[in-house]
């Protein structure tokens, strides 16, 4: 799959570092800021019960 993608990305190795690095930044981005805020509204992760 890796190699797929390296395939797809233009440019030569540099640019392809780059590019790389720069979509990986972007899915992050877009997780941190705008997936995870959604899913911890859906997801009671504070209503802790403890059964003695």
């Amino acid at each position: 799959m890796y190699g797929w993608i390296w395939r797809l990305l233009p440019g030569g190795p540099v640019g392809k570092t780059v590019t790389a690095l720069a979509l990986a930044g972007l899915a992050v981005a877009v997780l941190w800021l705008f997936v995870f805020p959604w899913i911890e509204t859906r997801i009671p992760f504070d209503h802790v019960t403890m059964v003695p």
